[in-house]
Parts: C-alpha cells; sequence; structure tokens
C-alpha cells in the first residue's frame, strides 16, 4: 500500500510514524502521533488509519480537538487491523485519511445539560468531545460523564477521572458488570447509572458510544425515561470504509454515517430497519 503526503486524493493515506503507544487496559491500547501537518478535525469525526500491509479502520480521534498537532487513537483489539495494530511501537509507520464525517452538533448543545454516555472502548471517541465540552464550559449548563465497562481492569484513563469529576458544573459516575473483591463503586450495567440523573429531562441532550447492544438498551432506557428521540445523538462507528459515501456500507436508510454521522441524531434513524 502506497502512503503519501496529504493530498486531494481521498483514497490515499498520509504516512506518519507513531510517537507513542500507550497500554490502557490489557485489550486497549492508545496510539500517538504527530502528522507532518496538524491533522483538524472536529470532535467526533473520524479518521482511516492504515497499518501498511494488512489494511485499513475507522476511528474517532481520543484527544483534544484543540491540539490537531498531536492526535491519539485508542484502540480495541478485535480483529484483523487491530490485532497487527496492537503489535506496533513507536517509530513504526501508519496512514491516516480523513478527517471525515460531521461530528457532534455542538451549537445543539448551547444552554443545554449534556449527558455523556459511555461503554468500554467507546469513552475513546467520547473523551474528544468532553475536551471540547471543557474549551466551553460557559455554553453549557452542565456535564454528567456515565460510564462503564465489564470488569474494572477494562475501565478507560482512570488517572482522569479526578480531574473531570472535579471540575466545576461536572460529575462523573463509573460502575463496572459485576462485583470484584477489590472495588467499591457501583455495580451494575451503565444503564442503571441513569437512575443518577437529576436534570431537566427537557433541557438535556444525551451522546451515547459504546458496543451497539449497549447503544440499543441505552436509547430504550432513555425513552423509558421520558426522553425524545430527538434529544438522543448515537455514535454509530460501524461499517465504515469509504469515508466519503461512495460505497454504501455504512447505510442507514437514506443516511451514510461515514458522511451523515458517524454521530447522528436517533430521531432521525429510529424507523429503519437494523439501527442496532
Amino acid at each position: 500500500m502506497i502512503l503519501g503526503p496529504i493530498a486531494t486524493n481521498p483514497y490515499r493515506p498520509s504516512a506518519t510514524p507513531l510517537v507513542d503507544v500507550i497500554e490502557e487496559t490489557p485489550t486497549i491500547k492508545t496510539f500517538v502521533v504527530e502528522p507532518p501537518r496538524p491533522f483538524a478535525f472536529r470532535a467526533g469525526q473520524f479518521a482511516q488509519v492504515t497499518v501498511p500491509g494488512i489494511g485499513e479502520s475507522p476511528f474517532t480521534p481520543s484527544s483534544d480537538p484543540a491540539h490537531p498537532e498531536r492526535l491519539a487513537f485508542t484502540v480495541i483489539r478485535t480483529g484483523r487491523v487491530t490485532e497487527v495494530m496492537h503489535t506496533l511501537k513507536a517509530g513504526d509507520p501508519i496512514g491516516l485519511r480523513g478527517p471525515f464525517g460531521v461530528g457532534y452538533p455542538l451549537d445543539e448543545f448551547e444552554d443545554k445539560h449534556v449527558l455523556i454516555v459511555g461503554g468500554g472502548c467507546g469513552l475513546a471517541p467520547l473523551r474528544s468531545l468532553i475536551y471540547a465540552l471543557f474549551g466551553h464550559m460557559d455554553r453549557i449548563r452542565s456535564m454528567a460523564i456515565r460510564y462503564g465497562a465489564r470488569e474494572s481492569r477494562e475501565l478507560l484513563y482512570r488517572s482522569s477521572y479526578d480531574d473531570w469529576a472535579g471540575r466545576a458544573k461536572v460529575s462523573m459516575a463509573c460502575t463496572i458488570d459485576a462485583p470484584e473483591p477489590a472495588w467499591v463503586g457501583h455495580v451494575g450495567v451503565v444503564t442503571t447509572l441513569l437512575e443518577t440523573i437529576d436534570t431537566p429531562i427537557e433541557d438535556t441532550i444525551v451522546v451515547s458510544c459504546g458496543p451497539e447492544v449497549m447503544l440499543k438498551y441505552v436509547t430504550s432506557a432513555l425513552l423509558r425515561n421520558g426522553f425524545s428521540p430527538d434529544q438522543i445523538i448515537l455514535s454509530m462507528n460501524r461499517r465504515m470504509s469509504c469515508g466519503i459515501g461512495k460505497c454504501g456500507r455504512c447505510s442507514i436508510g437514506p443516511y451514510y454515517l461515514c458522511r451523515d454521522g458517524p454521530d447522528i441524531c436517533y430521531a432521525k434513524i429510529k424507523d429503519f430497519a437494523h439501527v442496532f
């Protein structure tokens, strides 16, 4: 596979070496690059990341959009490309295409309470959103972060939790699916944390990212609690290949997740088949 400079050909990845590889959990690593020129992106947009000779996969940056000169992708080991990716080390080359998608609709968060619901590696794209909102906390009423993983060792970014929870207008709660001897926090699937939300429903926007089965149950729980479909934004990071709405693999009804998402309002897609 040819890696070239950032160019007009949207199918040609640009080459950049890894500058750091961080082991987050036993199955998740963060890959840090410093592109030859800043990779400007909006929170929620994604890139196609190439492992030379193996293939490419879509990943949403987990880093702060305010610092496009240093980009991070947090990746769970699951599949052919990510298996090889997890063997890479600092200095190894990867390729980047993008950014693609439209990103989170931050303008719609103005003067709203923002509820962020993540599961497993789904906190990675949400971290980019969290950083973006930290830079504009004067524009929202509050931020509530609710996050869950199967077990404590799979919780991402644990060293950041105290900083996030200690900020004005921010609350955070974590859970794991089943009890552990040393775990003193909440136990239960992430939907059980939604019971601690006390913001006015009519003034709250929800953003959720995680495994599709989690998105399904989070959406159902929110609807039961009185949220409307147009208040729910789902990160549907799946099946995206070309990145520009040409191959059709990521379609839901008339929408292409790579072009119209991957973060998309549930009201737009709820009536189409195979949403989850």
